[in-house]
């Protein structure tokens, strides 16, 4: 597949991006079919110098059927050259990360506490099962009731499993520990 994409030139710190036409498939940096035009993001927005495009040659290519990415669909957009692509929706952009943590302290909290609510309705489903399956309606029933129930006693005993599983673990941590030399 054909791509209008950047190639990034330039020095350490110092970017400067050629627009080329390649094939997905290659290295950003590597091989390409054509270069229609550069990209400067040091200079200020307003300069001229900034972006450099081939408009032919980009429309060419995109009648060819190469697919711009994000990016350079942006700057076509602002050169008029295709319609302008819709806004991403990314709430977090505008959100410093230490206050994304700080909001995500609180949420996974609140999951911690909905988890034993969740469980405890898990418990009454299949209670309420039981009671329908209890009503004599047919024979059938009858004999899937016993089935239901031996499910029941299996589950107690994986719940068991799992009780012993942190006592283990307590008993390593109580454990000394050798000190390594």
């Amino acid at each position: 597949m054909l791509k209008l994409r950047l190639s990034r030139g330039g020095t350490k710190k110092r970017p400067v991006y050629k627009v080329v036409v390649a094939d997905s498939r290659f290295a950003r940096d590597g091989r390409f079919i054509e270069k229609v035009g550069f990209l400067n993001p040091l200079l200020p927005k307003d300069k001229k110098e900034r972006v450099g495009l081939e408009a032919e040659r980009i429309k060419y290519w995109l009648g060819q059927g190469a697919q711009p990415t994000t990016r350079v669909a942006r700057i076509l957009g602002e050169n008029e050259l295709m319609p302008m692509p819709a806004n991403g929706n990314n709430p977090q952009k505008a959100i410093s990360k230490k206050d994304r943590k700080k909001e995500e302290a609180p949420k996974a909290e609140a999951k911690k506490e909905e988890a034993p609510k969740a469980e405890a309705k898990k418990e009454e489903a299949p209670k309420a099962e039981a009671k329908k399956e209890e009503a004599p309606k047919a024979e059938a029933k009858k004999e899937e009731a016993p089935k239901a129930e031996a499910k029941k006693e299996e589950a107690p005993k994986a719940e068991a499993k799992k009780e012993e599983a942190p006592k283990a673990e307590a008993k390593k941590e109580e454990a000394p520990k050798k000190e390594k030399k």
